[in-house]
């Protein structure tokens, strides 16, 4: 027992971040088990960054669209302050874990996490969350902005699950004590609203069910760590009107054809996601890599111009579009002849329409939009550790959307970015 509660530990701390040490999971914005000490806990973060787009007025995932007529600008990306409780509870009286983060910015004051958590501990299996939080979907969702080395999730991530918080409950095993097969897995399973945490209420009936199955981190040789999980989502939204999209093969033409049988009124069009994820550490000499991989892929119902989940029911003669993607990121992290110093490559795609491509995107009468466009993002990026609380990041992200006979969508879009960053964190 002795010798496998050391090949955890190490291999927990293999997952290298921070000069220190860093989880292959999230450790600020989830809400996975935490072995931090009873008591009141105060942490925090702000990272004013410096950016440069190739045109004035991009239309940009990395860190929000630029203003018309502006090509560079200082912003505060995040500046957030976290306030932590925690009881781990006497003999077999349950403990509790409470989390308030707020995000405070030039763009205005947002609170990002206000959750609670019972853990039973008569077997210190099961934990039960309930309020807003982050949704327990794949790898890059669940990882803390502070902690990772890229400055923003994917494409895929921010589309799908747009700002990786909602409202729900959920119910987790992750086991807290040794306890055989139990202590290497870690299972969680939730009922959340939908929209996610940019709106004020949930906007229909249906609940989005999600769940993760993960493997923690096991010593696989003396040098190689591994990490994996499988999560789904299932989930719809009301349709409020008798009108549902879907993307057919007419006549030797695809095109978006309506569907406008009075029986679409209030039934559910769906969202279903299936996704894996894995994480690989790599001792060596030059240092450690990591790499990192997670698919996605499923149906998502969205708008006619956007494929992010919806925040609101449409009116009138709009219908919702149901569209089948896929995406994918991958990372290469490698540590060069010290903790200090960080080399990293990323590369992520996100199809929105795969039913769909190139040329055909923009025909007349086809009535396919800039959403169904598919993307791909290179990225180059060198991260600087001066200590565990300061940390400097240069990232090129160099973005490709698929030619297509849209008004300007012709060509690629010029609208890479240059993003420099300092992170301050307490």
């Amino acid at each position: 027992m002795v010798i496998k509660n050391a090949i955890h530990a190490l291999c927990l701390l293999g997952f290298s971040g921070t000069v220190e040490a860093q989880l292959p999971i999230a450790k600020e914005d989830s809400v996975y088990f935490s072995k931090k000490k009873e008591g009141l806990i105060l942490s925090g973060y702000i990272q004013p960054q410096f950016q440069f787009a190739q045109q004035k007025g991009v239309t940009t995932v990395e860190g929000g669209d630029f203003a018309d007529g502006v090509s560079n600008r200082f912003m505060l990306r995040r500046s957030r302050v976290k306030v932590e409780y925690i009881l781990n509870g006497l003999q077999k009286n349950p403990g509790m874990h409470f989390a308030f983060q707020f995000d405070a910015n030039e763009r205005g004051f947002n609170i990002k996490d206000i959750w609670g958590r019972i853990q039973e501990n008569n077997w210190k299996l099961f934990s039960l969350t309930t309020g807003l939080f982050v949704r327990p979907f794949g790898f890059e969702v669940n990882y803390s902005s502070s902690d990772r080395e890229t400055p923003e999730r994917g494409r895929m991530s921010q589309t799908l699950l747009k700002g990786e918080r909602d409202l729900g409950v959920m119910i987790s095993l992750d086991a807290r004590k040794q306890i055989r097969f139990l202590d290497v897995l870690k299972m969680d399973a939730g009922l959340f609203n939908g929209p996610g945490s940019g709106v004020k209420s949930d906007i229909d009936n249906r609940k989005d069910f999600i769940g993760r199955i993960s493997l923690k981190p096991i010593q696989l040789t003396k040098d190689i760590c591994l990490g994996t999980s499988v999560s789904a989502l299932l989930g719809g939204i009301q349709n409020n009107t008798r009108y549902v999209f879907n993307t057919v093969l007419q006549n030797g033409t695809r095109m978006q054809v309506k569907d406008s049988s009075i029986q679409n009124l209030g039934s559910y069009s769906p969202r279903k996601y299936i996704g894996a994820d894995v994480q690989i550490k790599i001792k060596n000499r030059i240092g450690d890599i990591e790499l990192r991989a997670e698919w996605v892929q499923g149906i998502q119902t969205a708008t006619a111009f956007s494929s992010a989940t919806p925040e609101a029911l449409l009116t009138g003669y709009d219908g919702f579009y149901k569209r089948n993607f896929k995406g994918a990121y991958f990372y290469f992290l490698q540590k060069i002849f010290s903790l200090k110093h960080q080399l990293v490559i990323k590369y992520d795609f996100y199809d929105p329409n795969t039913r769909v491509s190139g040329k055909e995107i923009g025909q007349p009468g086809t009535g396919f939009t800039q959403a169904d466009i598919k993307y791909n993002t290179l990225g180059l990026g060198y991260n600087y550790y001066f200590s565990e609380n300061i940390k400097l990041m240069l990232y090129y992200a160099s973005v490709k959307n698929e030619s297509s006979s849209l008004p300007g969508f012709t060509k690629d879009v010029r609208d890479n970015v240059l993003t420099t960053r300092l992170q301050f964190k307490f």
